[in-house]
């Protein structure tokens, strides 16, 4: 018997699934919507061998395909294949969970709307990637299929953007550390004025050392920033990755200060500005900070904690808002008479009202009158109230609880 003819039976036939027990006759139009599955990933088969690598048994008399697994789970499985769509299932480990859909061949991108916020805030502790990041970097991985120097492109790529692969990927994660701490070190020393130095005509010029150190950093950033655009998979996904646009605000300050100091060198009446310019985006190298976040979880997780507690920030912004626009109107109404205070217009109540609610006290300005203290009470104490209520879900989002190694192994 030819076990790949069901590839050439006509469109509507069915093969029968026996899934510990439970058996579901499905459709293999409805199969072939998801080749990379295990179901579809049968239909390619040849030879028995190459069938029992993907199932546990199979009868080639009623073409049944028997696996060994959890029949309730599979319930879920099916309604991925009409939908599209999986969803978490309540009272299953997560940790099976991931194991399950992982066997049947099904990514985690497939996870539906509601259940896909809670699987992104998932973090692996045994490497600092999320289940995304390692499913995402799957799928690049298959992109590179067909491509100029596939292979060549996929080894680099995978060392590049995944350290834990191999040793060299490893020490080619320290080294660009090394040279972000580098930088991040050099320019605070640049900042302290016993480096600073002049020239003969009392002119601030850059200390020459910090200035090697300075274009050392950069030379090396532009290098990784171009060799991964290079070997990347898809470059307009690279260049929309938010780290990857960090990455380039960090090293276009340099090269735009340098073509801005080219520029200045005429002295031209038009140009009398560039030097404020140049001081602006010097400043912008603080970006290189930023670049930490690539080899930091606890930075990334702070990123996906804003991104899924985005409704719960502009919550808070909206309740800060109005009542910062509420006491500042009343501060004003009982201050304004008073010689004494310094809450003489709205404005200036509004910085009042924002260093009281979010309880920074400055105590640069404050209220004179006795109604204008009281005013002042009643407005830390709502800004405590205020603060404290949507803290609760931004904390739970950011201390989402950690997956064990086990389930890391599942994936790579």
């Amino acid at each position: 018997m030819t076990y790949g003819k069901i590839l050439h039976q006509p469109e509507g036939c069915f093969i029968n699934v026996n899934v510990g027990g439970f058996k579901q006759r499905m459709d293999l139009t409805v199969l072939k919507r998801f080749p990379q599955t295990r179901l579809a990933r049968l239909l390619c088969c040849r030879s028995k061998e190459a069938i029992l690598e993907l199932c546990d048994d199979f009868s080639p008399s009623e073409m049944e395909y028997y696996f060994d697994r959890n029949p309730s789970f599979f319930c879920y499985i099916l309604n991925f294949y009409l939908t599209g769509k999986i969803h978490l299932v309540d009272g299953l480990c997560v940790v099976s969970f991931f194991q399950e859909i992982e066997y049947w061949g099904i990514k985690e991108r497939h996870l539906d709307f509601c259940c896909s916020t809670k699987s992104d805030e998932v973090q692996l502790n045994s490497s600092g990637s999320s289940i995304t990041d390692l499913s995402v970097l799957e799928d690049d991985e298959q992109m590179f299929e067909g491509s100029w120097c596939a292979n060549v492109r996929r080894s680099v790529w995978i060392r590049l953007e995944n350290p834990g692969s191999s040793t060299s990927a490893k020490v080619m994660a320290v080294a660009s550390l090394a040279v972000v701490i580098t930088s991040i070190v050099a320019m605070c020393v640049h900042s302290m004025p016993d480096f600073h130095q002049v020239d003969p005509a009392e002119k601030k010029i850059e200390n020459p050392v910090l200035t090697f150190f300075e274009s050392l950093c950069v030379v090396f950033f532009s290098a990784e920033f171009i060799l991964r655009l290079v070997v990347s998979p898809s470059a307009r996904k690279f260049m929309c990755s938010p780290l990857n646009i960090i990455d380039l605000l960090s090293v276009m300050p340099f090269y735009v200060t340098i073509l801005c100091d080219l520029m200045n060198e005429g002295e031209s009446t038009d140009l009398e500005n560039v030097g404020k310019v140049v001081q602006i985006l010097r400043l912008m190298r603080v970006f290189r900070v930023l670049k930490l976040a690539r080899h930091s979880a606890g930075l990334r997780s702070l990123g996906a904690t804003l991104r899924h507690s985005s409704r719960e920030v502009g919550l808070l912004v909206l309740f800060l808002s109005v009542g910062i626009s509420v006491f500042s109107s009343l501060i004003y109404c009982v201050e304004k008479d008073s010689q004494d205070s310094e809450l003489q217009t709205i404005p200036i109540g509004w910085w009042w009202a924002t260093i009281s609610m979010t309880t920074v006290g400055y105590g640069d300005t404050l209220p004179v009158t006795l109604a204008g203290k009281l005013i002042g009470t009643l407005c830390i104490i709502c800004g405590l109230l205020i603060v404290a209520l949507p803290i609760t879900n931004i904390f739970n989002n950011f201390s989402f609880p950690l997956l064990p190694k086990c389930l890391l192994r599942a994936w790579v």
